[in-house]
């Protein structure tokens, strides 16, 4: 558990000192550890502890974003089908005054995977053409006719972990929509509308994917602000789900002292939330890494900031948790504040130590290709002992775990600002000029030798996801794809 009494430090330079990971303790009814917390630390890497749901459940798998799929992975692929069939997934939408056209899906936009009781699967996205899409995944047909929205459906989702059928996503309409699957049709059973907790800055967006943990969903927006709600899930006499969602509490995702340091108001939560011990995670776009302290919410204590760190930029990409509690931070370098030059743009953080939690860092400076940035978009993977991400220049790169150190790294077209997904063995990652890749790792410490690439158009974003045999991954082309082998 944390330790009791700890306040949150205040200036920009400091962490407050964690107490060791929560305790396991013992049943007298059974010799299975049980673990007296959140979410197990030890649960890195593994599929969403404990979940009634399966499937590709939410960005990166589990709460600590750190699960990347089931295989096989597929080792020939070629394209099973497109959706749409025909023509493409666009709207036009406006934003700080400016209208223009998107298409497919973008930087936040990985598909889902939920396995039916029937034996069949579906796939579940928010595309460009403003409109929620559930398709089955063996024929890429809808399952559902698409549930339109007010504006892009851009951002990141949540399938329910419990069994619930609930959908868990946000729009650029400015609406964070509880979804219910077992309709007819796609039906909204309740809305979180972004302005209606306050103050805000930047926008209403809804970038980045929920969780919920013990009935609790926890959630950041573009309104710079983290929300706690607690769901209140149930079926009602007609046997349908149904939720009486109260939205308990929310913060600030920024400070004075963020705001004084950055020199702009600039500041929104695009990244997603993440959950380690009893400590709930993010980061925003003026660089600001923080830690709420989650130990006494289910008996009705609020959420209390324990954790401080500036890394001196924006700070999109998820934060990653390992089995040890230790932190993996991706940040871009945009603004060209000597901070992020200081601390780098990828960086191993251990949350315990006061002074100076960075354990390791590397550092990409100077590449101006995207928005006028370098560094770091793309969600840390962890796998085998390696950190490997991606860097806006198209640089992918892995680095040992422990040190810090390079051990290799390869340049696809850029700029890159997607993250990898690693399964079998196998290294997914999209490219800018449309090219699907996928390499041999499973000899981690070597460099990656390529085994397929398909070029499927439009500048590739999104996350792949992996599962059971297939690739399903959108692009800035306007469609969602479904690869696999002959």
């Amino acid at each position: 558990m944390l330790a009791s009494g700890v306040a949150a430090c205040s200036t920009s330079d400091a962490a407050v000192e964690l107490s060791p990971v929560a305790a396991v303790v013992t049943t007298t009814t059974t010799s299975v550890p049980v673990y007296d917390g959140w979410v197990d630390p030890v649960s890195s890497g593994q599929p969403w502890p404990g979940a009634a749901t399966r499937g590709m459940l939410t960005l990166r798998g589990n709460p600590t974003r750190s699960w990347m799929g089931e295989g096989p992975a597929p080792r020939q692929p070629v394209v099973r089908w497109r959706y749409p069939s025909e023509g493409r997934m666009c709207a036009t939408s406006r934003s700080l005054g400016v209208t223009s056209k998107w298409c497919g899906t973008g930087w936040t936009g990985q598909a889902l995977t939920l396995e039916r009781p029937d034996g069949s699967t579906w796939v579940l996205f928010g595309a460009f053409d403003n409109a929620f899409h559930v398709v089955d995944a063996a024929t890429g047909v809808d399952v559902f006719p698409p549930l339109p929205v007010g504006d892009l459906a851009k951002g990141s989702t949540t399938l329910d972990p419990d069994g619930f059928p609930l959908w868990y996503t946000g729009a650029r309409d400015g609406l964070f929509r509880v979804i219910a699957l077992d309709r007819p049709q796609l039906e909204v059973l309740w809305e979180l509308p972004a302005k209606s907790v306050g103050p805000t800055l930047w926008n209403d967006d809804w970038d980045g994917a929920a969780l919920v943990l013990d009935d609790h969903l926890f959630v950041g927006g573009e309104n710079s602000r983290l929300h706690v709600v607690k769901l209140n899930r149930s079926y009602g006499p007609d046997g349908r789900v149904q939720v009486a969602p109260q939205l308990l509490w929310h913060a600030a995702g920024w400070d004075d002292e963020l705001l004084a340091a950055i020199g702009d108001r600039d500041v929104s939560i695009e990244g997603s939330v993440m959950v380690t011990g009893n400590t709930l995670w993010h980061a925003n776009s003026g660089g600001l890494v923080q830690g709420w302290d989650l130990s006494g919410l289910s008996e009705g204590r609020m959420p209390e900031r324990v954790f401080r760190f500036w890394t001196g930029d924006d700070t999109d990409a998820t934060i990653v948790a390992d089995r040890d509690g230790m932190l993996y931070v991706g940040s871009e370098y945009q603004r060209g504040l000597r901070r992020a030059r200081e601390v780098g743009q990828l960086m191993k953080l251990d949350p315990r130590v006061e002074e100076n939690p960075v354990l390791w860092s590397r550092f990409d400076l100077g590449y101006k290709g995207f928005e006028g940035a370098s560094g770091v978009w793309g969600t840390p993977a962890l796998y085998e002992g390696l950190v490997i991400t991606t860097t806006a220049r198209g640089e992918v790169l892995a680095v040992d775990q422990q040190t810090g150190d390079l051990v290799w790294s390869f340049v696809i077209p850029g700029p890159v600002i997607g993250s990898v997904t690693i399964v079998d063995g196998v290294l997914v990652i999209g490219d800018c000029s449309g090219v699907l890749h996928g390499y041999d790792v499973s000899e981690p410490r070597s460099t990656p030798r390529v085994l397929w690439e398909v070029t499927l158009g439009g500048c590739i974003e999104s996350v792949p996801t992996v599962w059971q045999g297939s690739v399903y991954v959108g692009t800035r082309g306007g469609a969602v794809y479904a690869l696999s082998d002959p």
